[in-house]
Protein backbone atom coordinates (compact mmCIF):
# COMPACT_ATOMS: atom_id res chain seq x y z
CA UNK A 1 0.00 0.00 0.00
CA UNK A 2 1.15 3.61 -0.75
CA UNK A 3 3.02 5.81 1.64
CA UNK A 4 0.54 8.30 0.77
CA UNK A 5 -3.01 9.57 2.24
CA UNK A 6 -4.19 10.99 -1.15
CA UNK A 7 -2.93 10.34 -4.82
CA UNK A 8 -4.24 12.79 -7.54
CA UNK A 9 -2.66 11.55 -11.11
CA UNK A 10 -3.25 13.74 -13.96
CA UNK A 11 -6.81 14.44 -12.87
CA UNK A 12 -9.29 16.29 -15.28
CA UNK A 13 -12.55 16.96 -15.83
CA UNK A 14 -14.22 18.38 -19.26
CA UNK A 15 -17.91 19.24 -19.08
CA UNK A 16 -19.43 19.82 -22.55
CA UNK A 17 -15.98 20.51 -24.62
CA UNK A 18 -14.92 23.11 -21.79
CA UNK A 19 -12.13 22.14 -19.58
CA UNK A 20 -13.16 22.81 -16.03
CA UNK A 21 -10.09 21.35 -14.48
CA UNK A 22 -7.02 20.86 -16.12
CA UNK A 23 -4.74 17.82 -15.43
CA UNK A 24 -3.60 18.05 -11.74
CA UNK A 25 -1.30 15.71 -9.95
CA UNK A 26 -0.53 15.98 -6.08
CA UNK A 27 -0.14 14.17 -3.22
CA UNK A 28 -0.74 14.31 0.38
CA UNK A 29 1.07 12.54 3.21
CA UNK A 30 -0.87 11.10 6.73
CA UNK A 31 -0.71 14.50 9.18
CA UNK A 32 -0.41 17.17 6.24
CA UNK A 33 -3.10 19.72 5.68
CA UNK A 34 -3.75 21.07 2.00
CA UNK A 35 -5.13 24.32 0.85
CA UNK A 36 -7.03 24.56 -2.31
CA UNK A 37 -7.57 28.75 -3.13
CA UNK A 38 -8.99 30.43 -5.58
CA UNK A 39 -12.06 32.28 -6.55
CA UNK A 40 -15.61 31.40 -7.95
CA UNK A 41 -15.44 29.16 -10.64
CA UNK A 42 -11.38 28.60 -9.93
CA UNK A 43 -12.26 24.62 -9.82
CA UNK A 44 -11.74 24.09 -6.33
CA UNK A 45 -15.24 22.18 -5.66
CA UNK A 46 -15.10 20.00 -8.29
CA UNK A 47 -11.38 19.02 -7.41
CA UNK A 48 -13.25 17.90 -4.18
CA UNK A 49 -16.23 16.49 -5.78
CA UNK A 50 -13.75 14.54 -8.12
CA UNK A 51 -11.51 12.96 -4.79
CA UNK A 52 -14.98 12.14 -2.72
CA UNK A 53 -16.28 9.99 -5.51
CA UNK A 54 -19.40 12.40 -6.30
CA UNK A 55 -18.26 13.71 -9.44
CA UNK A 56 -16.10 11.31 -11.91
CA UNK A 57 -12.88 12.43 -13.81
CA UNK A 58 -12.54 12.66 -17.25
CA UNK A 59 -9.22 11.04 -16.57
CA UNK A 60 -6.39 10.77 -14.44
CA UNK A 61 -6.10 8.33 -11.67
CA UNK A 62 -7.08 8.98 -7.96
CA UNK A 63 -6.03 6.83 -4.98
CA UNK A 64 -7.33 7.32 -0.81
CA UNK A 65 -4.84 4.90 1.67
CA UNK A 66 -3.55 3.13 -1.86
CA UNK A 67 -7.26 2.47 -2.75
CA UNK A 68 -8.70 3.40 -6.27
CA UNK A 69 -12.15 5.03 -6.68
CA UNK A 70 -13.22 3.05 -9.34
CA UNK A 71 -12.06 -0.39 -8.36
CA UNK A 72 -12.38 -0.27 -4.38
CA UNK A 73 -15.35 2.00 -4.04
CA UNK A 74 -16.38 0.53 -0.72
CA UNK A 75 -13.37 0.40 1.00
CA UNK A 76 -12.44 4.02 -0.50
CA UNK A 77 -15.37 5.84 1.02
CA UNK A 78 -14.74 3.97 4.25
CA UNK A 79 -11.67 6.29 3.90
CA UNK A 80 -13.24 9.97 3.86
CA UNK A 81 -15.13 11.89 6.15
CA UNK A 82 -16.71 14.34 3.51
CA UNK A 83 -17.91 18.36 4.68
CA UNK A 84 -19.65 20.15 1.18
CA UNK A 85 -20.22 23.66 0.83
CA UNK A 86 -23.44 23.48 2.07
CA UNK A 87 -26.11 20.70 2.62
CA UNK A 88 -29.88 21.08 3.44
CA UNK A 89 -30.65 18.87 5.95
CA UNK A 90 -34.27 17.33 6.97
CA UNK A 91 -36.08 20.91 8.78
CA UNK A 92 -38.35 18.00 11.00
CA UNK A 93 -34.82 16.57 12.66
CA UNK A 94 -33.61 18.06 15.80
CA UNK A 95 -29.73 18.06 15.80
CA UNK A 96 -29.27 14.94 17.74
CA UNK A 97 -31.73 12.83 15.30
CA UNK A 98 -29.13 14.58 12.21
CA UNK A 99 -25.97 13.39 14.11
CA UNK A 100 -27.26 9.77 14.77
CA UNK A 101 -28.52 9.16 11.19
CA UNK A 102 -25.10 9.65 10.29
CA UNK A 103 -23.69 7.83 13.25
CA UNK A 104 -25.30 4.76 11.75
CA UNK A 105 -24.35 5.23 8.33
CA UNK A 106 -20.52 5.06 9.55
CA UNK A 107 -21.19 2.00 11.82
CA UNK A 108 -20.17 4.23 14.68
CA UNK A 109 -22.37 4.62 18.14
CA UNK A 110 -23.89 7.66 19.81
CA UNK A 111 -21.14 8.23 22.59
CA UNK A 112 -19.39 9.37 19.57
CA UNK A 113 -22.04 11.12 17.43
CA UNK A 114 -22.45 13.15 21.27
CA UNK A 115 -18.26 13.52 21.03
CA UNK A 116 -18.36 15.16 17.31
CA UNK A 117 -21.62 17.61 18.81
CA UNK A 118 -19.10 19.02 21.37
CA UNK A 119 -16.43 19.18 19.40
CA UNK A 120 -18.10 21.48 17.42
CA UNK A 121 -20.14 23.52 19.91
CA UNK A 122 -23.12 21.82 19.50
CA UNK A 123 -24.15 19.79 22.89
CA UNK A 124 -26.31 22.31 23.56
CA UNK A 125 -28.37 22.53 20.96
CA UNK A 126 -28.68 19.17 20.35
CA UNK A 127 -32.31 19.04 21.09
CA UNK A 128 -33.01 21.87 18.25
CA UNK A 129 -34.86 21.68 15.18
CA UNK A 130 -32.03 22.15 12.26
CA UNK A 131 -34.33 24.11 10.37
CA UNK A 132 -34.25 26.74 13.46
CA UNK A 133 -30.05 26.46 13.06
CA UNK A 134 -28.09 29.72 11.08
CA UNK A 135 -25.86 29.12 8.56
CA UNK A 136 -23.14 28.64 10.72
CA UNK A 137 -25.05 25.93 12.93
CA UNK A 138 -25.42 23.83 9.73
CA UNK A 139 -21.51 24.02 9.30
CA UNK A 140 -20.50 23.19 12.61
CA UNK A 141 -22.93 20.20 12.10
CA UNK A 142 -21.74 19.30 9.02
CA UNK A 143 -17.68 19.65 10.29
CA UNK A 144 -18.90 17.07 12.93
CA UNK A 145 -20.53 14.31 9.84
CA UNK A 146 -17.19 14.57 8.66
CA UNK A 147 -15.39 13.60 11.74
CA UNK A 148 -17.75 10.69 13.13
CA UNK A 149 -15.72 7.27 11.61
CA UNK A 150 -12.51 9.55 12.80
CA UNK A 151 -11.36 8.83 8.45
CA UNK A 152 -7.89 9.11 7.36
CA UNK A 153 -8.95 11.51 4.94
CA UNK A 154 -10.94 14.83 5.89
CA UNK A 155 -12.08 16.68 2.78
CA UNK A 156 -13.83 19.97 3.54
CA UNK A 157 -14.86 22.33 0.95
CA UNK A 158 -15.58 26.17 2.00
CA UNK A 159 -15.65 25.10 5.43
CA UNK A 160 -15.65 28.77 6.91
CA UNK A 161 -18.19 29.90 4.64
CA UNK A 162 -20.77 31.29 6.99
CA UNK A 163 -19.10 31.08 10.27
CA UNK A 164 -18.39 33.51 12.34
CA UNK A 165 -15.10 34.73 13.54
CA UNK A 166 -15.18 32.85 16.98
CA UNK A 167 -16.28 29.76 14.90
CA UNK A 168 -13.62 30.35 12.49
CA UNK A 169 -10.68 30.47 15.61
CA UNK A 170 -12.08 26.79 16.97
CA UNK A 171 -11.71 25.32 13.24
CA UNK A 172 -8.32 26.39 13.00
CA UNK A 173 -7.78 24.99 16.43
CA UNK A 174 -9.66 21.53 15.79
CA UNK A 175 -7.41 21.11 12.14
CA UNK A 176 -4.13 21.43 13.97
CA UNK A 177 -5.73 19.04 16.35
CA UNK A 178 -6.47 16.41 13.32
CA UNK A 179 -3.10 17.08 12.05
CA UNK A 180 -1.39 16.32 15.16
CA UNK A 181 -3.39 12.92 15.54
CA UNK A 182 -1.93 12.05 12.04
CA UNK A 183 -5.28 13.27 10.34
CA UNK A 184 -4.92 14.47 6.57
CA UNK A 185 -6.85 17.24 5.57
CA UNK A 186 -7.79 18.91 2.05
CA UNK A 187 -10.01 21.99 1.85
CA UNK A 188 -10.77 24.60 -0.72
CA UNK A 189 -11.46 28.49 1.11
CA UNK A 190 -11.23 32.23 -0.49
CA UNK A 191 -9.93 32.89 3.14
CA UNK A 192 -6.09 32.87 2.43
CA UNK A 193 -5.60 33.91 6.35
CA UNK A 194 -7.43 30.30 7.32
CA UNK A 195 -4.98 28.54 4.70
CA UNK A 196 -2.09 30.84 6.10
CA UNK A 197 -2.58 29.35 9.54
CA UNK A 198 -3.55 25.81 9.22
CA UNK A 199 -2.16 25.15 5.72
CA UNK A 200 1.41 22.66 4.82
CA UNK A 201 0.85 23.15 1.58
CA UNK A 202 -1.45 25.53 -0.39
CA UNK A 203 -2.22 25.31 -4.58
CA UNK A 204 -3.57 28.68 -6.15
CA UNK A 205 -6.04 28.13 -8.71
CA UNK A 206 -7.71 30.01 -11.21
CA UNK A 207 -10.21 28.82 -14.24
CA UNK A 208 -9.36 25.60 -13.08
CA UNK A 209 -5.37 25.40 -13.56
CA UNK A 210 -2.82 25.76 -11.00
CA UNK A 211 -0.41 29.10 -11.13
CA UNK A 212 1.52 28.26 -8.11
CA UNK A 213 2.13 25.67 -5.81
CA UNK A 214 4.26 25.28 -2.66
CA UNK A 215 4.96 25.06 1.26
CA UNK A 216 3.34 28.06 3.04
CA UNK A 217 6.45 28.57 4.58
CA UNK A 218 8.04 29.35 1.15
CA UNK A 219 5.46 32.01 0.14
CA UNK A 220 5.68 33.43 3.39
CA UNK A 221 9.66 33.93 3.23
CA UNK A 222 9.15 34.71 -0.83
CA UNK A 223 6.37 37.37 0.57
CA UNK A 224 7.16 38.81 4.10
CA UNK A 225 4.18 39.79 6.12
CA UNK A 226 1.66 39.39 3.20
CA UNK A 227 1.76 35.97 2.99
CA UNK A 228 -0.74 34.30 0.92
CA UNK A 229 -2.01 37.59 -0.10
CA UNK A 230 0.20 38.94 -1.68
CA UNK A 231 1.49 35.18 -3.27
CA UNK A 232 -1.96 34.81 -4.81
CA UNK A 233 -1.99 38.54 -6.22
CA UNK A 234 1.84 37.06 -8.08
CA UNK A 235 0.39 34.37 -9.06
CA UNK A 236 -2.48 36.11 -10.82
CA UNK A 237 -0.31 38.24 -12.22
CA UNK A 238 2.45 35.61 -13.26
CA UNK A 239 4.95 36.68 -11.17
Amino acid sequence: MSSHCLELCEVSKVIGGKTIVEPLSLTLEAGSVLALCGGNGAGKSTILKMIVGIGRPTAGTIRVKGLDWKRQREAYAQQIGFMPDDFQFAGGLTAWDTIRFYADLRGVGEQRAAEVLAIVGLADDRHKLVARFSKGMRQRLLFAQAQLAEPALLVLDEPTNGLDPYWMESLVELLAQRKAAGQSVIFSTHQLDVAEAVADQVIFLNRGKVISRGSVRSFQEQHGTAGLAAAFTASLKGK
